[in-house]
């Protein structure tokens, strides 16, 4: 039982993760992008400062030039590009389709972990991989015409997919910083105390275009709604979220993270039903059960945990 810790602790962080394409759709048309991350992660950060202790302080004195230069680049492609390419992409397509897009995350993350980790690539991850680009290819109209795409919405698709790239490349990063930390080669860092030091340095990297976006106004004028918007991004999407992955990644290979990935566009398709009212065609339909058919592919024969089994919480 204690060996599936990581898939749990996976599982919940990718369906929060899958909120925030509903979360960044309630704020989108009102604040800039970078503002909107900004927020976000300065709400994080309240929650997860408290409650790192005396562990950060440790923490900090103990990290490395390399240390910090693996945290920036999983700052930098988990969270400031990857909400720059999404909330982008949702200003031109439609928050469903966009959920669906981001489920190309485990093709991509799988690939990655072949070509830079050396992971096995299987057969049933080849065929999860083809079958989530065929699902991509029928949203973009290419394997099954879709009418009245407009270069617009096209661009904002290929837009999620660059978030996408982004997600899988913190993926890899993530694990690769797990892999030196078991061998000794690194600090082992608190999940807690690493998701308060990414969600710091993604901070630090929006706050100077959010500034350029002068969102006092923006922000005054935001209602009720809009800030809860932004409460749930910063605490669940960003903090609790993290929390649950640095958890998992520990206990998980890339490619298995990578599988559970697929949690996020079931959710986002999901909750852009149940509560923006969207109404996806049947080649969304067809193409969000491609990618989310790879997604389970990609994950059929979940390796052994190979990283040191430890009780919940890290």
């Amino acid at each position: 039982m204690q060996r599936y810790w990581g898939v749990l602790y996976l599982a919940g962080a990718f369906t929060l993760a899958g909120t925030s394409v509903i979360a960044g759709r309630f704020v989108i048309d009102v604040l800039g992008t970078f503002t909107i991350a900004a927020v976000s992660l300065f709400f994080a950060l309240l929650g997860l400062v408290p409650l790192c202790g005396r562990e950060l302080g440790g923490t900090l004195q103990r990290m490395s030039r390399h240390d910090w230069l693996r945290l920036l680049l999983q700052a930098l492609f988990g969270i400031f590009l990857f909400r720059l390419f999404l909330l982008q992409g949702l200003i031109r397509t439609s928050a469903g389709e966009a959920g669906i897009l981001t489920g190309a995350t485990p093709a991509v993350t799988a690939l990655l972990a072949w070509l830079v980790l050396k992971e096995e690539l299987s057969r049933e991850r080849l065929l999860g991989i083809i079958s989530t680009v065929a699902g991509i290819l029928v949203l973009q109209g290419i394997l099954a015409p879709v009418t009245g795409i407009s270069r617009e919405h096209l661009a904002g698709n290929i837009l999620v997919l660059g978030a996408a790239v982004c997600e899988s490349l913190f993926n890899i990063f993530s694990r690769l910083h797990s892999i030196k930390a078991s061998a000794g080669q690194t600090p082992q860092i608190d999940p807690l105390v690493q998701s308060t030091l990414v969600s710091g340095l993604a901070l630090v990297l929006c706050m100077g275009p959010a500034l350029l976006e002068e969102p006092g106004t923006a922000l005054a004028g935001l209602g009720l709604t809009g800030w809860a918007a932004l409460v749930w991004y910063g605490l669940f999407v960003t903090a609790l979220a993290f929390i649950f992955w640095y958890s998992g990644i520990k206990r998980c290979d890339a490619s298995v993270a990578a599988a559970f990935s697929g949690m996020m566009p079931f959710t986002s398709l999901l909750l852009s039903v149940l509560l923006l009212g969207e109404q996806p065609g049947w080649q969304q339909w067809l193409g969000g059960f491609l990618v989310m058919l790879g997604m389970m592919v990609t994950g059929l024969k979940l390796p052994a945990l190979k990283v040191q089994s430890q009780s919940p919480g890290g």
